[in-house]
Order: C-alpha cells, then sequence, then structure tokens
C-alpha cells in the first residue's frame, strides 16, 4: 500500500507557474506508474499527465500539452507536475494517484489503486 499527499497548490494569476508534488510513503514507489487528475467544481474528474515507474515515458492530456510536464524523483519518492502558462480553465482540485500496473500509461482513474487528498489550484484571470 501506498499513501500520497500532494502539496504546492495556491492562488495565481494566469501566465503563472506553478509546480505540484505528491509524496508517497512506502519502499514501493518505484513500482508505481504515476497520474495526475483534476476535478474542477460541477465537473467530472480528467486525466492531466501519466509517468511509467521509471520515467521512461510520459502522456499529457491535449489541454495542458505543451504546458505541463510530469515528472518523477523514485529516491525521493516523489512526482511532479510543473505547470506554466496557467489559465483560468485550469482552475480545480488537482490529484495525484498510483496504478501498480507501473508499465501503463492510463488515462481511466478507476485504473489507478490509490489517491492523494489533492491540492486547489487557483488561476485568475
Amino acid at each position: 500500500q501506498v499513501q500520497l499527499v500532494e502539496s504546492g497548490g495556491g492562488l495565481v494569476q494566469a501566465g503563472d507557474s506553478l509546480r505540484l508534488s505528491c509524496a508517497a510513503s512506502g519502499r514501493t514507489f518505484s513500482s508505481y506508474a504515476m497520474g495526475w487528475f483534476r476535478q474542477a467544481p460541477g465537473k467530472e474528474r480528467e486525466f492531466v499527465a501519466g509517468i511509467t515507474w521509471d520515467g521512461g515515458s510520459t502522456h499529457c492530456a491535449d489541454s495542458v500539452r505543451g504546458r505541463f510536464a510530469i515528472s518523477r524523483d523514485n529516491a525521493k519518492n516523489t512526482v511532479y507536475l510543473q505547470m506554466n502558462s496557467l489559465k483560468p480553465e485550469d482552475t480545480a482540485v488537482y490529484y495525484c494517484a498510483a496504478d501498480r500496473r507501473r508499465r501503463r500509461l492510463s488515462t481511466t482513474g478507476n485504473e489507478f489503486d490509490y489517491w492523494g487528498q489533492g491540492t486547489q489550484v487557483t488561476v485568475s484571470s
């Protein structure tokens, strides 16, 4: 089992950058593929970005590609989401999630096994 804790959210202006972090407990972090999802008020949760266990493959949603980047540091048990050129429509609660199928780049939330509590990102215009 792994526990996930997100941090780094906040209130920023359009065009600003933020880096979210997700710290995982336990020694098996490298056994998991990781993903970032977000959920805005009144909307369904959506996939943002994913990364395989070794960082060898990544994938971003079309809505954030070219602005967001996912990375991980297995020595620090942490996955990151670098968010640049933020837009008001990026406002949401951002969640990290762990997938035991470490080589899979899933975009489906139901395929992830563990979730963090989320961190709020608010982008003002």
